[in-house]
């Protein structure tokens, strides 16, 4: 019985490993391997070819500069924003830090839509407010420039630092701002003086995740930067695969690679200063943290974060909303040209219904498979004492920090059939590459549900003569069936509305609704484009207050 056990479980973790292991290290390893290899022999012409054009140079430097600079931004207002919302008694801070996180909730390119339709030179709604405003004769604003690209980059991936901070903020042990207030210095002076320094390794680490995110985001830069020449790394990728020979393909497993390459050594980097410094000032006594009376500043304060909020997230929103029941875009803002007549040819074609039933079933399928993978993975983390039991989870964080362009194009050389596995134009490469990219919230959130599961229960489980699959069955997961069900929407969310990946594996049968909503913004099916926004900001929402309500609001996305 005790062999059958051991077997049971051996079986099943051994095959979640072999999964990830095929599925995420294999085709990274044939794509550095590509990326190097000629003919049998190393070969770094391709590196030559790419970086000795000015266009692949700038496309570099572009993304260096993008993501420094989107970083620093995002670090500047969010570290306030943190503090006005976690340590201080401004009104409204939980419905704010909702607002503030909402962006996350919202696809990049759904953004970039947004903030093109208000700002461009053209017929943007700002701009057109402003120009009648002050009496202008051109768009004060050209949301296509480097600025502009570097404005919506920062307002949707902010919300890493945000989160990342605030989150700390929320932990730190206050004894020591305490003992700062009772030496005499002032609110404002202990954020300077002790807040900060203490949050300096979490400050660092979210603006480390926005770096990455900024520099591996292909929808802003493709909707916003390419119509004004900007390029950056991923659209370059992009551009190379897209030529269809074999050349292109090689010049971009180079791009591809030098982009893993950032991407991971930061994220190591990140990993390596969060173990040795971040959070030195926990104790291990639970802490309440001092909330600063803000007093004469307590609703300048609310009007800053209300304004910022509003910028950031309600008013991008509500011009997608707009557009969206707009009867004619040639004509003026009026009561009588709303309506719900754009909706009825886009919720009636079979075409729009196919790319968004698809994305659904993509989405529920990587969901479901994903958080099996996922239970067992973080099961072999926590619950065991095997060695190497860090490795598979290991595994499936270089998939997560894996920019998803990369993870594309190493799917695509890889499952084409060069070696024996075929699954170029199909769904499963698609679903396959949801997993590789979305799996590592769902390990995170189960592994830290079994944590609180005691050993005794499944002992007790064993010795009545249960195997192991039916100790997992109708012990485990049961008591960690709300953290099970979050790890499956943390999945689903984001593949359901997914485009960079989506956007190079697709077949003709296979379009997903982040892909026809690209194709329609790209080809100025504004009105079209708005609609669809519109529903998929309406199943994210849906989803994100089910994952609300079943984790207690403890995980969102």
């Amino acid at each position: 019985m005790l062999s059958s056990r051991i077997n049971s479980k051996t079986i099943v973790i051994s095959l979640s490993v072999i999964l990830l292991l095929y599925f995420v290290i294999f085709p990274m390893g044939i794509l550095l391997f590509d990326s190097v290899m000629k003919d049998g022999v190393i070969n770094l012409e391709n590196y030559r070819n790419v970086y000795s054009a000015d266009v692949n140079w700038r496309a570099l430097t572009n993304t260096v500069e993008l993501s420094l600079m989107v970083m620093v931004a995002s670090v500047i207002i969010t570290f306030p924003l943190a503090w006005l919302v976690g340590r201080t008694d401004m009104p409204g801070k939980k419905a704010y830090r909702t607002l503030l996180v909402s962006s996350y909730m919202i696809p990049p390119y759904v953004g970039a839509i947004a903030w093109v339709q208000l700002l461009n030179p053209s017929v943007g709604y700002l701009n057109n407010v402003f120009k009648f405003i002050f009496g202008l004769e051109t768009a004060p604003f050209d949301i296509y420039t480097f600025w502009g690209l570097a404005w919506v980059l920062t307002l949707f991936y902010s919300p890493f630092a945000f989160i990342t901070i605030s989150r700390a903020m929320e932990k730190m042990d206050p004894t020591l701002e305490e003992a700062a207030r009772v030496s005499g210095a002032s609110p404002l002076r202990t954020v300077f003086d002790v807040t900060l320094p203490l949050m300096a390794p979490s400050i660092l680490a979210g603006g480390l995740l926005v770096f990455i995110a900024a520099g591996s985001c292909f929808g802003i830069p493709s909707i916003v930067g390419m119509p004004g020449n900007i390029e950056v790394m991923t659209t370059r990728i992009v551009t190379y695969i897209y030529m269809g020979d074999d050349a292109g393909v090689r010049d971009s497993t180079a791009l591809a690679a030098s982009l893993m390459f950032i991407a991971n050594f930061l994220l190591m980097g990140m990993t390596w200063m969060m173990g040795r410094k971040d959070y030195t000032t926990i104790s291990g006594k639970s802490t309440r943290p001092n909330i600063v009376e803000l007093g004469k500043w307590k609703w300048p304060a609310f009007c800053a974060v209300g304004l910022y909020g509003a910028i950031a997230v309600v008013i991008p929103l509500g011009s997608i909303v707009l557009t969206s029941f707009l009867k004619s875009m040639s004509k003026p803002i009026t009561w009588s040209n709303l309506g719900i007549e754009p909706w009825i040819p886009v919720i009636t074609s079979a075409q729009y219904m196919e790319s968004v039933w698809n994305s659904v079933i993509y989405g529920v399928i990587a969901a479901t498979i994903g958080t099996l993978v996922a239970l067992f993975v973080a099961y072999l983390a926590v619950k065991t004492q095997i060695k190497g039991r860090s490795i598979p989870d290991l595994l499936v964080v270089i998939g997560g920090s894996t920019p998803s362009i990369v993870i594309a194009l190493a799917l695509i050389i890889t499952f084409s059939g060069n070696f024996g596995l075929n699954l170029y134009s199909t769904m499963w490469i698609i679903i396959v590459s949801y997993l590789v990219k979305y799996m590592t919230m769902s390990v995170r959130t189960i592994a830290a549900a079994l944590s609180q599961v005691h050993v005794s229960l499944e002992e007790a489980a064993l010795n009545s003569g249960a195997n192991w699959l039916r100790c997992c069955k109708d012990i485990i997961i049961p008591l960690i069936a709300p953290s099970v069900i979050a790890g499956w929407f943390l999945i689903f969310m984001p593949s359901f509305y997914e485009l960079t990946m989506s956007l190079l594996l697709y077949g003709s049968d296979t379009k997903t609704i982040g892909v026809l909503l690209y194709e329609l913004q790209t080809y100025a099916d504004t009105q079209n484009a708005s609609v669809l926004s519109v529903i998929i900001l309406m199943i994210v929402l849906i989803g994100n207050l089910i994952l609300n309500k079943v984790s207690k609001g403890n995980v969102g996305i």
